[in-house]
């Protein structure tokens, strides 16, 4: 069965190790240092620069359609023989927005309900970045049901960075 790995930026290099993971998705912010992990080939690697905000501040990245667009070209080519470990700084944010529209673009017969409610059992933390989330569901044809499901689970515990988690597509 295929799986989602969602971790901190910091459990990067053991996350992949763990899981055997051959694709990894990176969501951060522009010029944020960041090492591949040797065993991914460069090609199995998206590195999305976007900000973790929901609105225009200067300096930053606002997401957008096209940082949605790049989360779901990649997911819909990882071939799902090995497991996607999907990340960003903290792993609380834009990596659980990411896995979160990953699994809703994958397995598109799935209630976006219970997803949202396995992203929760998984991740106590995790609280995806709304804005992302708003543009898959309409990218998606969601009809506002993947906004609704996060904003009813709500935001996660307090939390300096997530503790790394997996979410079935199934």
């Amino acid at each position: 069965m295929p799986t989602l790995h969602v971790c901190p930026l910091s459990r990067l290099p053991e996350t992949v190790a763990a899981t055997g993971a051959s694709h990894v998705l990176t969501l951060i912010n522009v010029g944020t240092p960041l090492e591949r992990p040797a065993v991914i080939d460069a090609g199995n690697h998206a590195v999305i620069g976007v900000s973790d905000i929901a609105a225009a501040r200067d300096g930053h990245v606002l997401p957008a359609d096209e940082h949605v667009a790049r989360v779901l070209d990649f997911v819909r080519t990882w071939p799902r023989e090995k497991p996607l470990v999907i990340h960003c700084y903290a792993g609380i944010s834009r990596s659980t927005a990411a896995a979160y529209i990953a699994a809703c673009a994958l397995a598109p017969e799935r209630d976006e309900a219970a997803i949202a409610d396995a992203l929760r059992a998984a991740s106590p933390s995790a609280t995806p970045n709304p804005l992302f989330v708003a543009i898959a569901d309409r990218m998606l044809d969601r009809d506002g049901r993947m906004v609704a499901a996060i904003a009813r689970i709500g935001r996660g515990a307090d939390a300096f960075e997530g503790t790394p988690f997996c979410l079935a597509l199934t």
